[in-house]
């Protein structure tokens, strides 16, 4: 494959998984950095892709650490592994946090369904419940809503590494402010 071969079936991956839960790409690992600088990592559901923008949406809960950390700096680091194709996707880029009254917010949290919208009602994430209520079905739809955020990542590179019985491959690739491919090279792996 050339280096606009991988740049492109790697986009068409995460493009295709924000479609499909079986994908290995709709789950990946968002990495920040806490105020204390110590590294946080963890797994966020792809939601959306905007290939042409080099855009990744993801939701979150605006209560969330994810969301302070991110807010107090926005910097970045996605990653993704596909067991089929052996592929690592590394993205790094900053984040945008559009909170609950947002105009992005409001339409993404009109297109989900009602299962997805309850993970949003309840306590702040890691807050301590104790035993889990019989019934959470009490709170409505609006009190989700208003803990519902959306984080767009705009990747600014990606490392792509494929593991194979023997030789190797990784590329990096860099995106200009607009998503438009910039550089892109063959680097060791």
């Amino acid at each position: 494959m050339t280096l606009a071969e991988v740049d492109a079936s790697a986009w068409a991956e995460l493009e295709g998984a924000a479609a499909d839960p079986q994908s290995a790409f709709r789950y990946l690992n968002l990495c920040s950095v806490d105020a204390g600088g110590r590294p946080q990592a963890r797994m966020v559901v792809l939601r959306r892709v905007d290939v042409a923008r080099r855009l990744l949406e993801i939701h979150t809960d605006v209560r969330s650490p994810k969301w302070q950390e991110i807010a107090a700096n926005p910097l970045v680091t996605i990653l993704g592994y596909g067991p089929q194709p052996k592929v690592q996707l590394r993205l790094q880029g900053s984040a945008g946090l559009h909170g609950p009254a947002s105009e992005c917010a409001t339409e993404a949290w009109s297109l989900l369904p009602r299962s997805t919208r309850s993970t949003y009602m309840g306590g702040p994430p890691g807050e301590d419940i104790g035993e889990r209520p019989a019934s959470e079905g009490s709170i409505a739809d609006a009190d989700g809503q208003a803990f519902f955020g959306v984080l767009i990542f705009r990747a600014e590179t990606l490392d792509w590494f494929q593991l194979r019985h023997a030789d190797n491959r990784r590329a990096v690739f860099a995106y200009d402010h607009l998503g438009a491919l910039a550089a892109s090279r063959w680097i060791n792996p």
